[in-house]
């Protein structure tokens, strides 16, 4: 090992996984020839299966069948499937007994559905006043832009987190506000507002608080109930289920309000040649088919994460942190500036723990950072195509806040979860070091928006290069575009 690893105490012991997750072990091509295991470290983007839940799906597969549609076993067994994940995902969350569960696309759909519900039970119609939304200018896209298009105000953020809770405070009190919509976890640096205290100052003024938990979910129990949250939603491949699904939960009179988000079969009671008596609960904003899959893989997600003591999963989350921490400072000390650790508000500022009891904590498992000088793109091409190690690099569909943290331009972002070991953020690290210290070993070319080996060995595995054909790339080439957003 290098004196990277070295930064790190004797007495710190190493983290296996905490949870077995798909794809433990997996052997990844370098682009040099070789295989390699696998250093999972882009959670924040897409959390791995559980091997628990793997195993649910396959289970429930056979049965395949309409839910709510028919009256055969199969059916049956569907309908009571779906129905029973929305009180695994209530009791997972500390939902109230009134509170509704709504299984959407994603957390974007989510907020999506919620933005159209508040527009829309708003007096004055759709949009503008109607909406009276507050919300910091932090935020991912998904919990920024709905927002924006019914008119939200948005805080910008200051320099202290104390300083940012006084300007929102200021804000909710200076006009009408209906709802104030925060995230649980920054998906760009991990740390989490403090929950509790942002609940009493929308309360304070008659407002609601949404909260997007799709980092925080994934990390940390959360007591709906006991933090005052009065909507909620996540999104299924971030909690370590199949893409596909996500969750809205909250209060439901606003959602039974307002007109239905999707028109169609399942959310009707009646139907006549010129009426619609439109149904109430859930089913009014789940029209079609339902996935039924990543519902219930959803279920079996928040089941098998509550199995897990709420302080070993933060224990295990926070030593992997705090090593991944301690070495990119190591890797600073010798020449000052070369790694640059990206953070909404100084450290000794930050809250420790919104999740849990509104006071104070560490962030999350997510660290963003740049080695300034060095495009963010090529490093994470070289951590995959050298290393076999998967990081994000861009913007996080975090624009302003990437602006405001000073890398206009992204970022680097490392990110754990249940299946990461001590192993996998030493083999980062290791990774940077080199890469500081003598660069690259192969050649890199602009490709598609994203960096590639000019000589690049690597293939898909040979069952998926029938499914992977792209316009005027090769067969089983492993391709290198990039979406301009990054997530």
């Amino acid at each position: 090992m290098t004196s990277i690893i070295s930064a790190v105490p004797t007495s710190t012991p190493a983290q296996a996984a905490l949870l077995p997750v798909e794809g433990a072990g997996l052997q990844v091509p370098l682009a040099g020839g070789g295989q390699v295991e696998y250093a999972n470290l882009d959670y924040a983007a897409s959390a791995p299966c559980l091997e628990a839940v793997a195993d649910h799906v396959r289970r429930v597969l056979p049965y395949s069948a309409s839910v709510h549609r028919g009256a055969g076993f199969a059916s049956a067994v569907c309908t009571s499937l779906y129905e029973g994940a929305r009180h695994d995902v209530a009791r997972f969350l500390g939902a109230r007994a009134e509170d509704a569960v709504l299984f959407t696309r994603n957390t974007t759909d989510a907020v999506n559905l919620l933005a159209h519900a508040v527009a829309s039970t708003g007096t004055g119609g759709a949009g503008g006043a109607a909406a009276q939304v507050v919300l910091f200018d932090l935020e991912h896209h998904a919990n920024l832009l709905p927002w924006r298009r019914v008119g939200a105000r948005c805080v910008t953020v200051r320099a202290t987190l104390g300083e940012s809770l006084e300007a929102l405070d200021a804000e909710l009190r200076a006009a009408p506000v209906r709802l104030l919509a925060v995230t649980g976890a920054s998906n760009v640096t991990g740390e989490a507002p403090p929950l509790r205290r942002l609940a009493r100052l929308a309360h304070d003024v008659g407002a609601r608080l949404f909260v997007d938990a799709a980092q925080l979910a994934p990390h940390r129990r959360i007591d709906m109930a006991a933090l005052g949250i009065d909507y909620l939603a996540f999104s299924g491949h971030k909690l370590y289920a199949p893409f596909g699904a996500g969750v809205l939960v909250g209060r439901a009179d606003w959602l039974d309000t307002a007109p239905p988000y999707l028109a169609g079969g399942g959310a009707v009671r009646e139907v006549g040649a010129a009426s619609v008596d439109w149904a109430t609960g859930p089913a009014r904003h789940e029209a079609g088919t339902p996935n039924l899959a990543g519902a219930t893989a959803i279920a079996a997600a928040c089941r098998t994460l509550a199995e897990i003591t709420p302080e070993v999963w933060r224990d295990h989350e926070s030593a992997l942190r705090d090593r991944l921490l301690r070495g990119l400072a190591a890797l600073d000390q010798g020449a000052p500036g070369r790694v640059v650790v990206h953070r909404i508000w100084p450290e000794n500022s930050q809250p420790e723990d919104g999740a849990s009891d509104g006071g104070r904590a560490q962030g999350v498992g997510v660290v963003a950072f740049s080695l300034p000088g060095h495009d963010p793109g090529l490093v994470s091409a070289y951590l995959s195509a050298e290393h076999g190690i998967g990081v994000r690099a861009g913007r996080f569909c975090a624009h302003p806040l990437l602006a405001r943290l000073g890398a206009p331009g992204g970022a680097l972002r490392a990110s754990i979860g249940v299946g990461t070991t001590s192993a996998h953020v030493d083999r980062l690290l290791v990774a940077l070091e080199d890469y500081l210290r003598t660069g690259p070993r192969l050649s890199y070319h602009q490709r598609d928006g994203g960096w590639q080996p000019v000589r690049d060995e690597r293939r898909l595995p040979a069952w998926a290069e029938q499914y992977a054909q792209v316009p005027g790339q090769s067969a089983g080439q492993v391709g290198a575009a990039l979406a301009p957003c990054g997530t």
